[in-house]
């Protein structure tokens, strides 16, 4: 990427927009018309999913300015949100004078588990597993011969007690749990640039047998586990305090309001919870855009943000000396083979804007833009309030619903911010009342 620095990017047309994207990421005309089309006829969406009837259109927008460990990179966005995509690339304009987004990941480890119940002995059926891993692992590993021809494959077994939980408060006898002990074995799996759920899904399928075997047990489900804290992401980036000032604020007062509103979501979870979706904001706009199952990396994240028993904040703000330091870590199992990623025109186009090779570079930058647009919106909070910012975006929706040409739109939000009336009304009257003009 020759730099994502695109100033006045959103002052362009959308074709003067697409045009540069396309000079910088390369891609042919059809690969830039995938991206204005969305890229997917009735047949392929029939191919997809069932009983299907059309199709729905969200935004695709381009975030800019992100630098992540040393490279400049665009990042590609799917969401309905407004603010997200300029928020993300404001933060991360924020953060490019430090050196931008560092990111590290752990190796892309995938959990298959395999529940075992109406076992004699727990304890006599978990040492079995454990002396006969290597040759379950051997098992496993034959089932996906080319995920071990290229680097991956089974690595390690584990296996868990569970032991029945206790009746709840209230007494109720039909809510208590209705189940003896049981044991559930994990297979630990490297998937390598897959998301992985068909490698560790087929596996554990095909060890039920030999597991029943050897705990004298009774398999029931064999499946994956969206919980992946074995293939975690960490991102971080630091802001200048005094790149912060605005809105009457000194730099200083913003950050401390970021810290503060931080600290308020890490003790929390009513408020971490609403802190934990402005970070999915940009997260699943980056999955939505490239195919991925967004809906698996966010159980995932919020299992991971409550593995303490208490639900907390994925991500940390402080002020370390004269600058604000943010630290994210969460899950991100993402894949970059199978699936919809090679047969939707505007996601293999999407990961082409993105320069996007493996499941790392993926993960990366949808850490990124989670850790941007969290930046953001704390910022906007400390700063100025949400609703500021928020309404006038918010506005724009409202004009163009009540039937405002591309034309009028600025005029009419013009009007609406001015006058306070930030309604479907208001922007009717208001629309009316310049045409009579």
């Amino acid at each position: 990427m020759e730099t994502s620095r695109l100033k006045g990017f959103h002052k362009l047309s959308r074709e003067e927009r697409l045009d540069r994207v396309a000079l910088l990421a390369d891609l042919g005309r059809d690969e830039a018309q995938s991206l204005v089309l969305g890229g997917m006829d009735l047949d392929l969406a029939d191919q997809m999913i069932e009983n299907v009837v059309g199709r729905l259109g969200l935004p695709l927008g381009v975030g800019v300015n992100l630098t992540v460990n040393g490279r400049d990179r665009l990042v590609v966005m799917v969401i309905e949100e407004p603010s997200v995509v300029a928020g993300m690339s404001h933060a991360a304009k924020l953060m490019r004078g430090e050196g931008g987004i560092r990111v590290d990941l752990d190796p892309p480890i995938m959990i298959a588990q395999i529940q075992v119940l109406d076992v004699p002995d727990a304890e006599k059926a978990a040492a079995a597993v454990q002396a006969a891993k290597a040759e379950l692992l051997a098992h496993a590993n034959g089932l996906d011969p080319l995920l071990v021809r290229v680097g991956g494959g089974a690595l390690d077994m584990e296996v868990r007690h569970l032991v029945p939980l206790e009746t709840g408060a209230d007494g109720d006898d039909a809510l208590a749990d209705p189940l003896g002990p049981m044991l559930v074995v994990h297979l630990l799996v490297d998937v390598r640039d897959a998301m992985g759920a068909n490698a560790v899904n087929t596996m554990a399928e095909g060890l039920a047998p030999s597991i029943e075997k050897l705990t004298g047990g009774r398999v029931r489900l064999r499946i994956l586990s969206n919980l992946a804290d074995r293939r975690l992401v960490r991102a971080s980036g630091s802001v200048p305090v005094d790149d912060l000032e605005g809105h009457g604020m000194t730099g200083r007062d913003v950050a401390e309001g970021i810290v503060e509103a931080s600290v308020f979501a890490e003790r929390d979870p009513y408020r971490a919870a609403t802190h934990n979706k402005g970070i999915m904001n940009g997260v699943d706009a980056v999955l939505l855009a490239t195919g991925q199952d967004f809906r698996a990396v966010e159980a995932g994240a919020h299992a991971y943000a409550a593995r303490s028993g208490r639900y907390r904040a994925l991500s940390r703000w402080r002020i370390e000396g004269d600058r604000l330091v943010g630290r994210l870590e969460m899950p991100m199992a993402v894949g970059t083979v199978g699936g919809v990623v090679k047969v939707h025109p505007t996601v293999r186009a999407a990961l082409r804007v993105m320069e996007v090779l493996k499941a790392a570079d993926l993960a990366e930058l949808a850490a990124s833009a989670g850790l941007a647009q969290n930046l953001a919106a704390l910022r906007a909070l400390a700063a100025e309030g949400i609703q500021s910012g928020h309404m006038r975006l918010h506005a724009r929706n409202l004009a163009v619903a009540a039937g405002a040409s591309a034309e009028e739109v600025d005029l009419v939000i013009q009007e609406m911010v001015n006058s306070a009336s930030m309604t479907a009304a208001g922007a009717a009257s208001i629309l009316e009342r310049l045409r009579a003009k």
